[in-house]
Order: structure tokens, then sequence, then C-alpha cells
């Protein structure tokens, strides 16, 4: 009887064990109401026993499974293929046990990531925030808002999960972010998944892979020396905690708002940020798209025209990286002493246009704000031409304003300025022989000349030797 009953405990045991094993499981970036890449062949990965085999099945292709098995330390991955946008469907992950998840949509899925700007939410304080948060009945908008934490070295889960778009989760979470995909959703009428990654406060280290910035010594000996109790500083530590757990899931693109708090070392941040959306394509296994957008003008007292440097390399970012764009938003900004604009709309529908027109083929034009392209020399004359004005260029008031212009002694002086279809002529009494001009090129300045869509010109400054990036 005694050896009976150790051979029932000892059974019993084993097939706890087994069903302990048989516990097939899933990241938390795998919930209901998530969305998946459309068109495309999406990885699926997860836990369970090893050596078990996992059946991936989505209910749009029932017929069509995936199937792999578990590796010796208990995890798997696969890819599934994926139709057109629509839903919803469920998604069913069978191996010594089950998973199925519901409400589950194809469309278009963005990673939205950065510090307070991207961050802020409704309930910080954003124009029309009642009527903006009334309306925020999006079924077919999902959000996947990570939580601000870090860690040490590389993680593989969040606490998170996906949730479609009402009035309360609209208000706590990005507003650029959903102004952004509220109107994708709009134009493209397909569902559209946002994955909020953001932190006020933190210097673009955090979100780069930690021996990205140690390998750099570009990067790693001008790294911010201050530390500070509301946010981390530390290389790697966001990119550990708040995107690795969502590694490699299928992206349609991301968008970026942030660079305030690299503008006490902004001469790297062109070569850092660079650096960023190379380790993330390489992590998510896709070139995908970046679009940031370059910080707005804001009074810092510092004079020395911090702001203005990280919005340049900003634009050499956006002009020297394949599939990247900018968007500028100087003009919505309606107090220089609030570092955190109430205006998210335009900027979310800027992002958005820039995806509509550069990816969905949508627009034709019109998506990109002028840059500087070449400054002629004309006698006492300055002639500046620009990339993406070709409708022309416009002033909103009596006097274009911003302009700085310089002769060989390098005095800069207010400019006289004047429209030439898609140029400005640049002049002053005080310069005979011109040979620099500088746009809006400081922490502050808010200038007002567009292009004919209403865009702002971007700042800048004709001296800058882009060669040196």
């Amino acid at each position: 009887m005694k050896l009976t009953r150790i051979t029932g405990i000892a059974a019993g045991l084993s097939l706890l064990v087994a069903g302990m094993q048989a516990q097939v499981s899933l990241p938390s970036v795998f919930t209901d109401h998530m969305v998946l890449q459309q068109k495309s062949e999406v990885p699926v990965w997860g836990w369970g026993s090893a050596s078990a085999t996992i059946k991936v099945v989505g209910s749009w292709a029932p017929l069509d499974t995936a199937t792999t098995v578990v590796r010796s330390d208990g995890t798997w991955d696969t890819t599934l293929k994926t139709v057109g946008a629509g839903g919803p469907y469920t998604l069913s992950v069978l191996g010594d046990g089950t998973r199925e998840l519901k409400d589950v949509m194809l469309g278009e899925v963005w990673l939205c990531s950065g510090q307070s700007n991207m961050e802020w939410t409704p309930m910080h304080g954003i124009d029309n925030s009642e009527k903006e948060v009334a309306a925020a009945n999006y079924p077919n908008i999902r959000f996947f808002h990570i939580p601000k934490r870090g860690a040490a070295t590389p993680q593989n889960n969040c606490e998170a999960s996906w949730a479609p778009c009402t009035p309360d989760k609209m208000k706590s979470t990005s507003a650029i972010a959903y102004f952004f995909g509220r109107d994708l959703q709009k134009d493209l009428n397909v569902p559209v998944g946002l994955i909020v990654s953001a932190w006020g406060g933190t210097p673009a280290e955090v979100w780069v892979p930690e021996e990205q910035i140690m390998n750099n010594p570009r990067i790693r000996d001008v790294m911010p020396d201050k530390t500070y109790p509301w946010w981390p500083v530390e290389p790697g530590v966001l990119y550990n905690q708040m995107i690795s757990p969502v590694v490699p899931y299928a992206l349609a693109g991301a968008i970026w708002y942030q660079g305030e708090s690299n503008r006490d070392h902004p001469d790297s941040y062109g070569i850092l940020l660079k650096t960023m959306v190379e380790s993330w394509r390489k992590s998510f296994k896709k070139d995908f798209p970046f679009y940031l957008v370059q910080i707005a003008p804001f009074t810092y007292n510092a004079g020395d025209n911090g702001a203005a440097l990280v919005r340049e390399h900003q634009e050499w970012v956006a002009r020297t990286v394949p599939g990247a764009g900018m968007v500028a938003v100087s003009d919505c900004v309606a107090d220089v002493k609030n570092i955190h604009p109430t205006d998210k709309q335009s900027v979310g529908q800027r992002l958005a246009n820039m995806a509509l027109g550069k990816i969905y083929g949508r627009l034709d034009s019109g998506y990109e704000s002028p840059l500087f392209e070449s400054m002629t020399i004309d006698k006492n004359k300055a002639v500046i031409s620009f990339l993406h004005a070709g409708n022309g260029l416009m002033c909103k008031d009596k006097e274009i304003t911003g302009f700085m212009i310089a002769g060989e002694d390098g005095v800069f002086v207010p400019a006289k300025v004047r429209i030439k279809d898609n140029t400005v002529v640049v002049t002053s009494s005080k310069v005979k022989k011109p040979v620099v001009v500088h746009y809006c090129f400081d922490d502050a300045t808010i200038g007002n000349l567009f292009s004919k869509e209403g865009l702002p010109v971007a700042p800048f400054r004709t001296d800058r030797n882009w060669k040196n990036e």
C-alpha cells in the first residue's frame, strides 16, 4: 500500500508538472483587441514546453497555419501571413494548450515614442481638450501604452495590453499619437494600432541599445553627466524596457518627438539619432519609415543656441537617413515660455500627412515644410532657394521676420526680405556684400514664412557644413 501511495503521488506530480508545462504563453503585446500589420508576414512569438509543436492560426485564413517547435530554452517564434485590413478576427496559438485572442484587427501599426511632448496627454492640457476627449470614440484605433520603466538589460515583456480608443482611454495617453492615428484612420479607413512608448525629460541616449552608445566615442564621450530623480539618463535603459518587449512586432513605421533634453550637448545629436533609427530597424528587422517632429521654439535663457543646433541635426537626419522625414511646428507655438505647446492637433495632422504622402500615396505634395537648399549672391542681395516650395511661398504678415544677414565681418543684422516666386531675396542697407543668412536660428524665434500650403519654413543657416556629419 505504501508503494502504491508513493507511485500515485509521483504520478500526480508528473501530471502537475505536465500541466504547468502545457501553458503556452505570449508576451503582452499579443492580447485581445490587438492590431496586426496588414498584408505582411507578422512575427509571433512566446514560450512553451521544450520540443512541443506550436501552431498559429488567424481566422482571416484558417487554412494558412504557421508551425514551429519550441526551443530547448522554452522560447518559440514564427511568422504568420496577414491579408488586407479588416476584422474582428481571432488569433489562436495551439501547443500543449491553447490561447485564443479575440477582436484582433488587421491594419496599420505605428510606434510613437519620445519625451514629454510625445507623452503629453489631453489631461495635461491641449487645445479644445474637453471637445476632443468627448469625440474620441474610435473603436478601430487601438492603443498599446507601455508603462514608464527602465531596465539594466533587454526585457522580453512589459505590463501592458491593447485597448480600443474611447474617451476615457484617449484622455490618458499621447495626444499626438491619437491625432496622428485619428487622421490616418479617417483617410485610410483601416484599423490603426498605436504603440505608445514615451517618457518626458529623457535624452535620446536612453532609447538606444547600450552597446551602440558605448561603442561610439562621438556619442559616449559627450553623454549627459547629470542625473535626475524624475527620469533616467543611463544609456539603453528605456530601450531595454520600453522598446525591447515589443521587438520584433510588425510595424508600418515610427513617429518621434524628442530633442529638448539633448540641447546641452547638441553636436552629437544627429549621429545619435541616426544610430537609434538604425538600431531600431535592425531590432524590428524592417527598414520602416521614421518621422520626427522638429523641436519647437522655447525660451531656454541659455544664449547658446543649443535648441537651434538640435533642430539642425534633426533636419540632417531627415535629409540623410533613408525613409526618414521631419515636420516643422514653429507656428504651433502660442507661448515661447511653454515648452509643451498645446496645439497637438496640428502636429499629429502633419505627421499623418507625411505618412499619407510618403507611404500611402494619398497626397501628391504639400506635406513637407520648405527646407533651405542654396544661396546665391547677386551684388548686395542674397537669394535663397528652398526644397518643397514648388508652389511658392507666402507670409501671413506685412513683413517677413526672423531673417538675419551678415557680411565678411560676421556681424549679423536684421534683414529685409521679399518673396520672389519660390525664393526669397534678403538684403540690408548695412551689408554691402552678403556672406551668411540665418533664419530663426536661435532657441525661441518664431518665423512667419510659409509654403503656399501653409507649412512653416524650417529654421536654417546658410553656413551649415553638412559634410561634417
